[in-house]
């Protein structure tokens, strides 16, 4: 017993023992601050960022214990075995730090949050969960046509915010611009059929032309970027079956399918009150009739 309490008393072991002990103790405290305002927060959103702050400030206060217990003293005789073992560390766990820088980053350069629609490392989706390790993304396509969720939860390292792009669709600008393809035929009145279809956009999109408008004036102020056309636009492209009238509109990111759906159904009901003036072309076939032959038999 007596060379354990010697063994216990010796300066290196008493500072692993107490930052053990305080490590508990923060460990701990982190669980129970959670718990705490998980029940007394009612907002989810508030909720959420409340805990992520006690998450990072525990890491914080765990990474400060660390250096003052093994900094501040004399460690004279140490020095090669720390050294070594941190060079070990950090080469067998670079890709876990990366992750962990790459959550600082996030929280406080605000590359994205829970909320936000983001494509990163080819995944595309929405952001549900924001980790000291992982990004949790509620992912969309696939096998979905349009922007519409797969029912697949994926889970993204945060070092991959330092290895490639990261597109967000509603950081500082909430909108994405949309194209649809109207085709009536050639004999159609083509001024008519430009005219109801602006028409149709303009009643369907006001609103979002109205919001728009004002977050690209704030864009234009913040960055170096040109000002653009928010209003629908058309432009016209003949083709050897068709006339092609291509609609450029501006819409929420969360309604693009919404939106296309509305607009579609709209503008074909407008094209039905025109009694024939504009007719929607598709691809026909014409078949030819083959010339009778008369054909005398001489015995």
């Amino acid at each position: 017993m007596q060379e354990l309490f010697d063994f216990l008393n010796t300066p290196m072991v008493s500072k692993i023992l107490g930052m053990l002990f305080w490590l508990i103790i923060i460990l701990f405290a982190i669980g129970f601050l959670r718990k705490l305002l998980k029940r007394r927060i009612e907002d989810g959103a508030i909720r959420y960022k409340a805990q992520k702050g006690i998450e990072i400030i525990g890491y914080a206060l765990i990474i400060l214990l660390i250096l003052v217990s093994f900094t501040f003293n004399d460690i004279r005789d140490y020095t090669i075995i720390i050294g070594l073992f941190t060079a070990g560390l950090t080469f067998t766990l670079q890709e876990l730090i990366l992750s962990i820088a790459g959550s600082f980053y996030i929280f406080f350069v605000r590359v994205y949050k829970p909320g936000d629609r983001i494509e990163i490392n080819g995944i595309k989706g929405d952001v549900i969960d924001i980790d000291s390790i992982y990004t949790t993304i509620m992912e969309m396509g696939e096998w979905v046509n349009s922007d519409n969720y797969s029912g697949r939860i994926v889970k993204i390292s945060n070092a991959f915010v330092f290895k490639g792009p990261i597109k967000n669709y509603s950081m500082d600008f909430p909108f994405v611009w949309d194209e649809i393809n109207i085709l009536i035929t050639f004999e159609s009145d083509v001024e008519l059929a430009k005219k109801l279809i602006l028409e149709t956009a303009e009643n369907q999109l006001s609103d979002y032309v109205l919001k728009s408008k004002a977050k690209w004036e704030e864009m234009v102020k913040r960055y170096y970027i040109e000002n653009a056309t928010i209003d629908p636009t058309i432009a016209i492209n003949l083709t050897d079956n068709w006339v092609e009238l291509n609609l450029r509109y501006i819409t929420d990111y969360k309604r693009r399918r919404a939106t296309k759906h509305e607009l579609f159904d709209a503008i074909q009901k407008a094209v039905r009150q025109t009694n024939g003036k504009v007719i929607l072309a598709s691809t026909t076939l014409q078949l030819l009739k083959i010339p009778e032959l008369d054909v005398n038999i001489k015995k």
